[in-house]
């Protein structure tokens, strides 16, 4: 199978799965129900860009490998924790549904991975949050609404929600870098590894750069991508990949509580990005990186946000694709 069909086909998937989740409800109290829906219309707004994600809409696509130490090889059977280099799809993004948006002033920056081995994919989608605001969907869309509305509206939600104690902890002490390529990204929800006997083990994982800091020499509003540009021509941008073990109290299906900083840590290998192409010439465009979509040796937590962000991740795919195949990206580039 050639990779114009496998691409195809891939779509053709992705718009099923979006259909089938469109008005599935997402649960968290028996009185409290939002849609894939209506978080992707609370997304998109008034401003409409067609073909581009509803949210994360600006970014580049980026390839290279993952250097496997083998490390974690011992808590789970998937095949890329085996020793040795493993490729994969990844794209940097900024928050918003803005593709034309100024990057340096974005509050959010996020890094999306994708592995495909054998006839096993592996989507990941990471952000520079370590934690979450809220436990559930009915809140986290509530959040944004605040998020939207502003001023008053925001300190009145933070007030109203204690468990965003350590998400705020975090925001007052962030400053966010010069580079894409300097920053630090986490998988905010926790999974589970499992091994050959399917024993599992609970983790968050984490992206740590590798590389020198050094002063951004582009202000406008692609700072960051022209920035990684110039980095990559220079060489490979890496990461450590650490990841970072549950203890039995933990609770691995609460996003919003950060684990303690004393847990086993362990570093499965590095992260190495040698290309980056613009992201309507890239294969990451074409890519819904759902964060269930996971390969034999992991599983998704009970957490509620995982699931939310999958059943939209779903929803704003089918809706960009639909327009896509309708011919909204044929006359436009990338920035």
């Amino acid at each position: 199978m050639n990779n114009a069909i496998a691409a195809v086909l891939e779509k053709v998937l992705y718009i099923s799965v979006g259909y089938s989740l469109l008005f599935t409800p997402i649960t968290q109290a028996s009185t409290e129900r939002v849609t894939a829906q209506q978080f992707v219309d609370l997304q998109q707004g008034q401003s409409h860009f067609p073909g581009f994600r509803r949210a994360h809409a600006k970014g580049l696509c980026v390839s290279g490998e993952f250097v496997s130490n083998g490390s974690i090889a011992q808590y789970s059977s998937a095949e890329v924790f085996s020793a040795g280099a493993h490729p994969f799809i990844g794209r940097f993004s900024i928050a918003g549904n803005n593709p034309h948006a100024d990057e340096l002033s974005a509050p959010v920056r996020s890094f999306a991975l994708s592995f495909v081995t054998g006839s096993e994919r592996w989507n990941i989608a990471m952000n520079t949050p370590p934690v979450m605001a809220v436990t559930n969907p009915h809140d986290f869309y509530q959040q944004i609404v605040a998020i939207k509305q502003g001023g008053d509206a925001i300190k009145d939600f933070f007030a109203k929600h204690p468990e965003s104690a350590d998400f705020l902890a975090w925001k007052a002490n962030y400053v966010p870098t010069e580079s894409l390529a300097l920053e630090t990204y986490h998988s905010i929800n926790a999974f589970y590894l499992h091994d050959a006997q399917q024993h599992k083990q609970a983790v968050r994982w984490q992206m740590q750069p590798l590389g020198k800091s050094s002063e951004n020499p582009f202000s406008d509003s692609a700072a960051l991508q022209k920035e990684l540009a110039a980095r990559l021509a220079k060489g490979s941008v890496r990461f450590t990949w650490q990841f970072t073990l549950a203890a039995p109290e933990d609770e691995e299906n609460n996003p919003a509580i950060q684990w303690p900083s004393s847990r086993t840590k362990i570093n499965a290998g590095e992260i190495i990005i040698t290309q980056w192409q613009p992201q309507l010439e890239g294969d990451c465009h074409a890519l819904n990186f759902d964060p269930l979509v996971l390969p034999t040796g992991l599983s998704a937590t009970a957490d509620p946000i995982l699931r939310a962000r999958s059943a939209a991740y779903a929803e704003s795919y089918r809706r960009r694709a639909k327009e896509q195949l309708m011919g909204a990206l044929e006359v436009q580039k990338n920035e």
